[in-house]
């Protein structure tokens, strides 16, 4: 800069977003709020919103309105603002170049359609019974948490679903989010899980997913009280949807409901439901055959809940999952290992943390992972010792598992049925797995479709010349082409 004269056009664009950026800053502070919390309620990363309070990036208008209105900062980051733009057109005009490229917009992607059709009620199943209070089903209200709280009767709770979902996208007003609302979606959920796992529901995806849109719409009005109370309960719908998308074989719209579940979660500092988003996210990565994603994912969940026995014990399970679709033995059978380790020093607090584990036991899990670890490991390796481990591995999950949980039983036979089909022994597996087979309707998209096609393979190979080993071996294949 020549002495005695202002600074250079472009040096002034850049003063004046240094300025905004100061600005935008004071008031994120003032408000309480975090660059991550303000980046996940205006769809920014929050590298992004970093980037504007370092005055290294220009703001958009429309986006210098939603942060004044989301920081309530009176129209002074909007007046800011448009300074800095101000500034800016007066350099464009001088030579034609614009200033700093906009910052793009993170976790954009589009979601899964919002489903059609009628009323809740007309969604749910006829004999729907809602819990009494909460917690249930290992969620708990975002409000009261583990000290339970009462749920509306059914009729309150469609009425106040349906007021819930009908906020329009364009609905700039401030609406109150009232504590029966946030209890009426709590135990939605619950219904919508329990109704799924007890009986294979496809219905449950079509309540979450359009109550889950709903929330996006809350989520994106400017700041207000109902911010803290909706975040971690988006976490859980979302990585319910995920999982459901998963169970029917849905995956690459499972993948987009879990990156969706984990910035909530992380908003909301729930680390139980970002290390069950990511459990699913490895499973999704196996069953694509992408072995590094699924180890990528199984780390995090170590990275996201350090300390923590139960997602050590986690961690080490999808590890030991993702190593042993690739047949390396060392490291699979050290990460089982570490998990049971682990397992001994797991407490009641964690159920805290992570509610879900008053549904299936951290020690259920252990073995379920253990035995479907084993399973795999088995299959590549052609080890008959390995199977007969997961074999009974996966008969102790079996037996830990509590009652009305039928889609986890089946999927636990057909493992069983596919460890002793891995050690050679095809009558036991036939025996096991035909029961599935003669009172469920399967398809091969789905996650208990995949276990069996896993078991059509084993038992299309053994050749063992016995009819009922051909007949159920050509049932199969109708089931998993």
């Amino acid at each position: 800069m020549t002495e005695g004269m202002g600074p250079a056009p472009d040096a002034r664009t850049a003063e004046a977003w240094r300025a905004f950026g100061t600005r935008l800053r004071q008031w994120r502070r003032r408000a309480g709020l975090t660059q991550a919390q303000v980046g996940a309620r205006v769809g920014y990363d929050h590298t992004a919103i970093s980037k504007l309070e370092h005055g290294t990036r220009r703001t958009p208008l429309p986006l210098a309105r939603r942060l004044d209105e989301l920081m309530t900062a009176g129209g002074a980051l909007l007046a800011a603002c448009e300074a800095a733009e101000a500034e800016g057109a007066g350099r464009a005009g001088e030579d034609g170049v614009g200033t700093l490229p906009p910052p793009a917009p993170a976790r954009q992607g589009p979601l899964p359609g919002e489903p059609a059709g009628g009323t809740l009620l007309a969604m749910l199943p006829p004999d729907t019974v809602l819990p009494s209070r909460l917690p249930s089903y290992g969620l708990m209200c975002p409000v009261h948490g583990r000290e339970g709280c009462t749920v509306p009767v059914l009729a309150d709770v469609i009425a106040l679903h349906s007021a819930f979902c009908s906020l329009g996208p364009a609905d700039a007003s401030h609406p109150a989010l009232d504590i029966d609302t946030v209890h009426a979606l709590t135990a939605l959920l619950a219904v919508c899980l329990r109704a799924d796992e007890e009986r294979a529901w496809p219905g449950a995806t079509a309540v979450v997913e359009r109550t889950l849109h709903a929330m996006l719409r809350w989520m994106a009005l400017p700041a207000a009280p109902h911010q803290g109370q909706l975040a971690p309960l988006a976490a859980e719908y979302a990585q319910s949807a995920g999982c459901l998308r998963l169970l029917w074989g849905r995956n690459a719209t499972a993948m987009a409901w879990l990156d969706r579940s984990l910035v909530w979660a992380q908003l909301a500092g729930h680390v139980g439901t970002e290390v069950a988003a990511l459990s699913d996210m490895s499973t999704l990565a196996r069953l694509e055959g992408d072995g590094p994603s699924a180890l990528a994912y199984g780390g995090a969940i170590r990275q996201a809940a350090a300390g923590r026995y139960w997602a050590g014990a986690m961690s080490d399970l999808y590890l030991a999952r993702g190593h042993a679709v690739r047949g390396d033995a060392r490291q699979t059978l050290a990460h089982i290992d570490r998990a049971w380790s682990q397992l001994d020093r797991v407490g009641e607090q964690d159920e805290t943390e992570a509610p879900w584990l008053s549904v299936a036991s951290v020690r259920l899990r252990v073995e379920s992972g253990a035995a479907g670890a084993l399973r795999d490991l088995a299959a590549a390796t052609g080890d008959r010792r390995l199977a007969l481990r997961a074999v009974g591995a996966a008969r102790s999950a079996l037996g830990l598992l509590p009652p009305g949980m039928h889609s986890a039983r089946m999927l636990f036979q057909i493992r069983m049925a596919d460890a002793h089909a891995c050690a050679q022994d095809s009558q036991a597996a036939i025996a096991i797995a035909g029961p599935v087979l003669d009172t469920t309707e399967v398809t091969a998209s789905t996650l208990l479709g995949q276990e069996l096609r896993g078991l059509h393979t084993r038992l299309a190979a053994r050749h063992d010349n016995r009819p009922e080993t051909d007949d159920f071996t050509r049932r199969l294949a109708a089931v998993v082409r």
